[in-house]
């Protein structure tokens, strides 16, 4: 075995036992069977569901309500592939999750909603819960029902006390934040007029652009997720009045009708959108943008001159958004996707900033109205904070969320050995850092005194 995968063996087992002795705070799952009878479904028939930790203290009237990503499927072969897994089924999800970033339950690492109630709604639909077709072909047995999905995890939500909201945040990643963008002004309508509402999308911008062969890919792609789903009497009427539904699941076509303040977290070089709409596999069937769609230090100088024109049509397709103060964002130069659901991401020592400020406090700025924020970063490479992902070839797919491999030099530059007060907390640093440096922030812990394993501790 090489050295490099022992070692990732080693993080894995070591994480896994110090979140044991921690008893990390994974919440559990909630499944909606009520909403069977409705014909609010998964692909393949099953309940939805969702991850609930409730609020305390001042937060018990403040609710975050999450949607996870997962990408789409934009015909019948791609929707069945999904219900054998957790994007098309809930019997396949996991009985529970842990949140961290923008969901954590602990203050130092989310001090602005760390007691809100907080929801992590899962995707089984494929459409970012917009569709809504009435037949169930009898071969294939799959259900297009995300509109419903959506209008049951509402409900549902609303009766466990989202009526009585005084603050509320739909949010979302990659998928989910387009959700997020899609049902925004929906979102608000359900709730007391006098709260304050506000919709979030992480890495759900996606922008109706070229592919590297002059073909518009992606556009063909949506219009296939739209009509399959049956997603087009569910996308905002703001759009579909002026414009065919197919352009109405890309944001820039919709986002300055939405009249509820949004946020728009996201990479100038996304790293779903470069490998998806600007180098899609179709659009480059010798694999010459293979490896550096993996890490973006592989890139030639060609293939970084065609993502710094992505990036100008990226901005470009944000003009729309104007200078208003409901409509901010934090556009950094990463190559990344999904930040605020990731604790390195949202708020630690050398997390992402601009003009010296992380998401989280950009966010939460925003949301409680201490200040605007608009700001776009310079061009890659110029921000030091950055955490370029580097993927590994089995992520080098349409339509799968990608998951991290690694990150760049950025995110190992520099420990944080602030002081931390309790046992979870060591834990959850040590398992962010990984490895080597996770043990050294966990040594000096135990040296300094910050942490200590009590008795029952198996270390």
């Amino acid at each position: 075995m090489e050295g490099g995968n022992i070692r990732q063996w080693l993080n894995f087992l070591v994480c896994a036992l110090l979140l044991l002795i921690a008893e990390a705070s994974y919440v559990p799952i909630t499944y909606l069977q009520n909403a069977v009878a409705k014909g609010a479904v998964c692909l393949d028939g099953s309940p939805p569901a969702y991850h609930f930790d409730r609020g305390s203290g001042t937060g018990i009237n403040n609710w975050l309500v999450a949607f996870e990503g997962g990408g789409w499927c934009n015909n019948v072969t791609t929707c069945l592939s999904r219900k054998t897994n957790r994007l098309g089924s809930s019997k396949q999800m996991a009985k529970q999750i842990a949140f961290s970033g923008i969901m954590s339950n602990r203050q130092m690492f989310n001090p602005d909603f760390y007691n809100w109630n907080r929801i992590k709604v899962r995707y089984c639909d494929g459409s970012s819960f917009t569709g809504d077709v009435e037949e169930v072909n009898p071969v294939t047995k799959l259900h297009f029902r995300g509109a419903r999905i959506f209008a049951a995890v509402m409900e549902d939500l609303l009766a466990k006390g989202m009526k009585n909201a005084r603050n509320a945040i739909i949010s979302g990643c990659s998928a989910g934040g387009l959700t997020s963008v899609l049902h925004c002004d929906r979102f608000r309508a359900l709730l007391p007029r006098g709260a304050r509402v506000k919709c979030l999308s992480d890495a759900g911008y996606f922008i109706n652009a070229r592919d590297v062969t002059g073909a518009y890919h992606i556009q063909q792609y949506f219009s296939q997720v739209v009509a399959t789903h049956g997603s087009a009497r569910n996308l905002p009427q703001s759009c579909t009045s002026r414009l065919s539904p197919k352009l109405c699941f890309f944001p820039q076509y919709l986002a300055s009708h939405i009249t509820t303040p949004i946020f728009f977290v996201n990479a100038a070089y996304d790293s779903w959108q470069i490998k998806n709409i600007l180098a899609p596999g179709v659009a480059d069937p010798e694999g010459h943008w293979h490896s550096c769609k993996l890490d973006i230090n592989n890139c030639s100088p060609d293939q970084l001159d065609l993502m710094q024109g992505f990036r100008t049509e990226f901005l470009r397709a944000l003009t729309v958004l104007g200078n208003s103060s409901y409509k901010g964002m934090f556009i950094d130069s990463c190559y990344a996707h999904c930040q605020t659901e990731m604790q390195e991401t949202w708020l630690r020592s050398d997390s992402p900033e601009l003009e010296k400020t992380t998401i989280a406090q950009a966010v939460a700025d925003w949301f409680y109205e201490r200040r605007t924020f608009h700001q776009i970063d310079c061009p890659y490479p110029c921000n030091p904070t950055c955490h370029n992902r580097v993927f590994g070839p089995e992520d080098d797919h349409q339509g799968k969320n990608v998951t991290s491999k690694g990150t760049s030099d950025a995110s190992a530059r520099k420990l944080n050995f602030s002081k931390l007060t309790n046992k979870a907390q060591w834990i959850e640093l040590v398992c962010i850092n990984g490895g080597i440096n996770g043990l050294l922030l966990l040594t000096l812990g135990l040296m300094r005194g910050d942490i200590y394993m009590g008795p029952s501790s198996i270390l």
